[in-house]
């Protein structure tokens, strides 16, 4: 059944509501976790740290999904909550098909250019860590525009008030992914192409499945229909999701850095360490990526329907809710390091050591990343693409990039594993900021809209 989004919404209800999201972000993360596992224990140290030096690349080309997803579901949000189906239905799938054309394109030029690529981030061309890099990427090109929509439907999903589908569908790519994972590599021993090959059949399953599910009509009150060419709606959709791709692609941009940095400091075997805390922060991001993704269309419903009220109380349960699991993450962090460690790389004493020890100064993040995460994906929900944007730029680009380069000039090795808590904790007194100046515009604070605010919407500005 297809879940309301006018009605209200209590701190379980909210929690149940975006379970699924959360599930589907953690699954998409599998895709990586398990292929590192796999490399790591089956093909070694170098196979691993070329993975992870070529990865950011393919995720930067992914985060068109990302942002076309989130942008575009707020919009076809928004105009739900205003009461015209036709239209969102309209501009849902006119924001598919370009998703799929674009994903098409990236993929082609990603794999002409991706051994210049693997020479740019750092790896010796005619070294064996450079042709494994390249020889990932390529195979990762094969799948990317699926790997697009799948990024993308997952914000769909929940705009369709079918959470739980797209959980399922994430739940079968990934289980297929782990599976082939074991036999490709595990039983057949094809190393590194076995694992690629076997991510690209769970992301040809988690973009195919939706493709399939929104062709038929009336399976939710979100389907395909002839779309009409509209670039406005494209260009609206990219402005109010780019802070989610500047975020993805900042990310990788910092990973790069990072891995710039651990090759200078301490060689292959830091790019190998970093990689391994990034498999198990992924499940622990993607917790308040999911519940971030998984609120927003609830948030964009009622800025549509003017429902001032219902705002402020999604907006303060999501604030106690994430200050909880922020704390709880944190703990896990400290608790964990050691046994996540060991299943990466429990063959190499010094290896791990260096891991775990790491792991614990990196996983301090915890503490900031949820709200950061939140705050942007608040103000896209709010169909405002500029603060989003801006507080995702400073966060990664801005705040990140400058403390890992900074911070290992005054703590050396140890101030690298701190800089994402550093630019986390910067980003949350921005948004902090933001999000108290621009309560009255939009009518989240109590009160609601400001007398201005209220006189720009009785006269439909």
């Amino acid at each position: 059944m297809s879940v309301d989004m006018s009605k209200h919404f209590s701190t379980s209800a909210l929690i149940r509501f975006t379970l699924p999201t959360i599930a589907m972000m953690i699954f998409t993360s599998c895709y990586t976790i398990v292929d590192g596992f796999f490399v790591s224990n089956y093909a070694g140290k170098t196979a691993l740290a070329a993975v992870n030096l070529i990865f950011p690349a393919v995720m930067i080309l992914a985060s068109v999904g990302m942002m076309i997803g989130t942008g575009g579901s707020a919009l076809v949000a928004k105009t739900l909550g205003e009461g015209d189906r036709p239209r969102a239905r309209r501009h849902f799938s006119l924001l598919i098909i370009f998703a799929f054309v674009v994903g098409s394109v990236l993929s082609l030029g990603g794999w002409f250019f991706m051994e210049p690529t693997a020479t740019m981030l750092g790896a010796t061309p005619g070294s064996q860590m450079h042709h494994d890099a390249a020889l990932y990427g390529r195979m990762m090109m094969i799948s990317l525009p699926f790997f697009i929509l799948q990024y993308a439907f997952q914000s769909f999903f929940v705009t369709a008030g079918k959470p739980k589908y797209g959980f399922l569908v994430i739940v079968a790519a990934g289980v297929a992914n782990i599976l082939l994972d074991f036999l490709f590599v595990g039983v057949f021993g094809w190393r590194l192409p076995g694992a690629a090959l076997a991510t690209n059949i769970g992301e040809l399953i988690g973009g195919g499945i939706p493709l399939v599910y929104f062709a038929r009509k009336r399976s939710t009150h979100l389907y395909f229909v002839r779309p009409h060419l509209r670039w406005p709606v494209i260009g609206k959709a990219c402005a109010n999701g780019s802070s989610e791709m500047v975020t993805n692609i900042a990310m990788s941009l910092v990973g790069i850095l990072y891995n710039w940095q651990l090759l200078r400091f301490i060689g292959e075997d830091g790019v190998a360490a970093y990689g391994v805390i990034m498999y198990t922060v992924m499940i622990f991001s993607a917790v308040f990526m999911g519940y971030s993704v998984g609120t927003s269309p609830l948030m964009s419903f009622q800025y549509g329907a003017q429902n001032h009220t219902e705002m402020r109380s999604l907006l303060w349960k999501s604030l106690g809710i994430i200050g909880v699991a922020s704390i709880v993450m944190f703990l896990l962090g400290q608790w964990l390091a050691a046994p996540l460690s060991a299943i990466f790389v429990s063959y190499d004493a010094a290896l791990l050591e260096l891991t775990v020890s790491a792991y614990k100064l990196y996983a301090l993040c915890f503490l900031f990343m949820g709200f950061a995460m939140y705050a942007s994906a608040f103000f896209t929900a709010l169909n405002n693409g500029l603060v989003s944007a801006l507080i995702s730029f400073l966060r990664t680009l801005v705040f990140q990039v400058a403390a890992v380069i900074v911070l290992p000039m005054l703590f050396g090795i140890d101030g690298i594993w701190l800089s994402v808590t550093v630019g986390d904790g910067l980003t949350c007194l921005v948004a902090a900021t933001f999000m108290i100046a621009l309560s009255g515009r939009y009518g989240y604070r109590k009160g609601g809209l400001s007398p201005k605010a209220k006189a720009k919407a009785e006269n439909g500005d």
